[in-house]
């Protein structure tokens, strides 16, 4: 059975990121695997895959900047159309813990993004998952993202990712408003 959706979440690969607050949306679709426990992840796509009946997780390995590459290659491989294509990222422009749903519109300076958007069009869902910002431009804005998560934020980040895992079915239905009032809760 070929899968109705697929769920990228951005990030990049490698142990020395993967706690990285850039690494967040692999978070998100970690936790959504563990919730359906689903089998392990295999190399597909230029990228790291595991699916479930109706939807397909994955994790491109080819760096933020070409995540484009691998969603496009599954897209194209799944015959699905982008508004069947749902990105977790991390945005900067949120609090931490924030959460904001939207489909199409610009990238917002988000390299990985933009390498979709080159590859596969803007009509694609974009869950964007609230970093903060370090509060200063430049330089500091990539330390910051490639940094990892202190343990304060582990206090908001945990019950996030599980939430975004336990009301999955939600966004996977088209109920976009209630996925959003949901996971926002955190309860």
């Amino acid at each position: 059975m070929s899968p109705t959706h697929l769920i990228a979440g951005l990030g990049n690969p490698g142990a020395e990121y993967a706690d990285t607050r850039h690494n967040i949306g692999f978070m998100a679709v970690d936790a959504i695997a563990v919730r359906y426990k689903l089998s392990s992840w295999k190399k597909k796509f230029k990228g790291m895959a595991t699916s479930a009946d109706s939807f397909l997780l994955l994790k491109p390995h080819t760096f933020m900047n070409l995540s484009g590459e691998s969603v496009g290659e599954a897209m194209r491989f799944h015959k699905l159309a982008p508004e069947n294509v749902i990105v977790f990222h991390d945005d900067l422009d949120l609090l931490p813990g924030q959460v904001k749903i939207k489909q199409g519109g610009g990238a917002g300076g988000h390299n990985g993004l933009k390498s979709i958007d080159a590859h596969i069009g803007k009509d694609y869902w974009r869950v964007r998952l609230g970093i903060g910002h370090p509060g200063v431009k430049g330089e500091a804005v990539l330390n910051y993202v490639l940094s990892s998560f202190a343990k304060a934020d582990y206090k908001w980040l945990d019950p996030l990712l599980n939430m975004l895992a336990k009301e999955f079915d939600l966004l996977l239905e088209g109920k976009t408003s209630e996925y959003l009032k949901r996971v926002s809760t955190k309860e």
